[in-house]
C-alpha cells in the first residue's frame, strides 16, 4: 500500500512537470500555446509532497498499528486454550497447526523449585498427622477396641 502511494506521488510530480514543460492541456483545447513556468511546477510538487507526507505518514502508523494487532494471540484467561481459525485449541496444538511446530514438556527452574518446596511441605504434614492421628483397629465403630 506504502509503495502505490510513492509510485502515485511521483506520477502525480511526472505529469505536473511534464504538463508545464509541453503546454498538454492547451494544445488539446485548441487554446493558445502556454509559456512553461517551472515556478508553477516547482510550487505544485511541493504541494503534492507535502500532501504526500502527511498522508504516507497516517498510512505507515495504520499499518504498523494493524501488523501489531495481526500479531496479538488470544488466549483464555482460565484454560490458557488458544483462539485459532475460530476454535479453542491447547497450546502445543495450536503451535503444531499453526506454526508446525512439535512441543514436548519440561520444568523451567522456578517451577521446579515451587514443586519440590510444595512437595517437601506436604510430607512433612503428613509425617507430622501420621504421628499424631491415633490408630483404630476397630473402623467400624462396632465393639471395644483394643
Amino acid at each position: 500500500m506504502l509503495v502505490y502511494q510513492c509510485v502515485g506521488a511521483l506520477l502525480i510530480i511526472a505529469f505536473c512537470w511534464l504538463r508545464e514543460m509541453t503546454g498538454l492541456p492547451q494544445l488539446l483545447a485548441g487554446a493558445r500555446p502556454h509559456q512553461g513556468d517551472w515556478r508553477d511546477a516547482a510550487l505544485g510538487t511541493v504541494l503534492i509532497l507535502v500532501v504526500w507526507a502527511v498522508g504516507f505518514l497516517m498510512t505507515y502508523r495504520l499499518v504498523r498499528h494493524l501488523v501489531y494487532l495481526e500479531g496479538l494471540i488470544h488466549v483464555c484467561a482460565w484454560c490458557r486454550k488458544v483462539c485459532y481459525r475460530g476454535s479453542w485449541l491447547p497450546l502445543e496444538e495450536y503451535l503444531q497447526r499453526g506454526f508446525h511446530v512439535d512441543t514436548t514438556h519440561g520444568i523451567c527452574p522456578a517451577c521446579l523449585q515451587k514443586v519440590t518446596e510444595d512437595t517437601t511441605r506436604f510430607f512433612k504434614r503428613e509425617g507430622s498427622e501420621a504421628r499424631s492421628t491415633p490408630k483404630c483397629t476397630n473402623p467400624s465403630g462396632l465393639g471395644p477396641t483394643e
